[in-house]
C-alpha cells in the first residue's frame, strides 16, 4: 500500500514509475561498438588501399639526390649554449668598442653610447620640404591624371 502511494506522488511529480530496461541498453551498447568495429575497419582498409596505390606510383629517388659531400654551412651547432655565449660576447664586444669597418672608405664603427651622444647633439637628418609651387604643379597633374 505504501508502495502504491510512493509511485502515484513520483508520477505527479514527474519522475519514472519504472526502472530502465537492461536487455535494450545493451543491445544499444552492442549496436554501437558494432558501428564503431565496422567504421575503423573501412578506415583501415581505405587507408591501406590509398597507401598501395600511393607506393606503386611513387617515382624511386634519383641517385643525383643522395650525396656524399657535407651539408653545407653553418651545420648543427654541438654545444649551442656555449656558441650562444661566444656570439653575445662578440656582438657586446662590437657594441662597446672603436673599429674599422672598411679602412679603404673610411667607415668605422664606434660605441653605441657615444653613437647616442652624438645623435642626441646632432639630431637625425631632416628632408628638405617641397616648395610650393612644384607640390601644387603635382596635386594638378594627379586631377588632370583622374579626369581621363
Amino acid at each position: 500500500m505504501v508502495d502504491q502511494d510512493l509511485t502515484a506522488r513520483s508520477a505527479e511529480s514527474g519522475h519514472e514509475v519504472s526502472d530502465i530496461n537492461p536487455k535494450r541498453v545493451a543491445m544499444v551498447g552492442l549496436a554501437l561498438a558494432t558501428v564503431i568495429a565496422v567504421s575503423l575497419l573501412v578506415t583501415y582498409g581505405l587507408f591501406y588501399y590509398f597507401y598501395r596505390g600511393e607506393t606503386r606510383t611513387r617515382p624511386l629517388p634519383s641517385p643525383l639526390s643522395y650525396s656524399r659531400e657535407p651539408t653545407p654551412e653553418p651545420r648543427l651547432s654541438v654545444e649551442p649554449g656555449k656558441d650562444l655565449k661566444t656570439l653575445k660576447s662578440e656582438e657586446d664586444a662590437m657594441l662597446k668598442s672603436y673599429g674599422w669597418i672598411d679602412r679603404d672608405k673610411g667607415v668605422v664603427h664606434i660605441p653605441i653610447d657615444r653613437a647616442i651622444e652624438i645623435l642626441a647633439e646632432r639630431g637625425l637628418p631632416v628632408r628638405a620640404a617641397k616648395s610650393a609651387p612644384a607640390a601644387e604643379a603635382n596635386h594638378q597633374s594627379r586631377k588632370e591624371g583622374r579626369k581621363r
